[in-house]
């Protein structure tokens, strides 16, 4: 068990649809903490950044232009296996097959406009966190008094 923080980008379509608190707190719910929010419509020059890995794909151009079309809440979450727990309450890529119970599966019914993003390793986290929250207090390091009653302290983040 390892403490991450990862990435969660609301897409367009998630702000859009007033989707936005609702989805932030599904991750609270589940005992995910909050270190990093920023709600805006971010320059292409962050989002070109974010999907390079996605460069040479025929997707590209149209995914940096729908996350530029509208405003993109940008989270970052801490907890103990986050990224592996965020993944698997976003549900599959494409919305129409996700698993009910999930954001894309009770929320969505598209493979392009699905909601929301999450990173999908420890070295893509530190990656997407540096582009979106970069700057020097963007993150916080703080201790909800509700950790004792989310985690065994003793066993779970000794």
């Amino acid at each position: 068990m390892a403490v991450q923080r990862t990435l969660v980008l609301l897409k367009p379509d998630a702000v859009q649809r007033g989707l936005a608190g609702t989805i932030l707190a599904r991750f609270e719910a589940k005992g995910l903490k909050l270190v990093g929010l920023k709600l805006r419509q971010f320059d292409k020059s962050v989002f070109e950044a974010h999907y390079e890995p996605h460069k040479s794909k025929p997707f590209y151009p149209g995914l940096v232009k729908y996350m530029t079309s509208a405003p993109v809440a940008a989270i970052a979450l801490e907890g103990v296996d986050a990224i592996e727990v965020v993944r698997g309450m976003m549900g599959a890529t494409n919305s129409r097959k996700a698993a009910p119970g999930t954001i894309r599966g009770d929320f969505g019914m598209s493979f392009s406009n699905n909601l929301v993003h999450g990173s999908d390793s420890p070295e893509s986290a530190q990656r997407e966190l540096g582009l979106f929250f970069g700057e020097k207090g963007e993150l916080l390091d703080w201790t909800p008094v509700a950790t004792p009653w989310i985690y065994n302290v003793a066993e779970e983040l000794s």
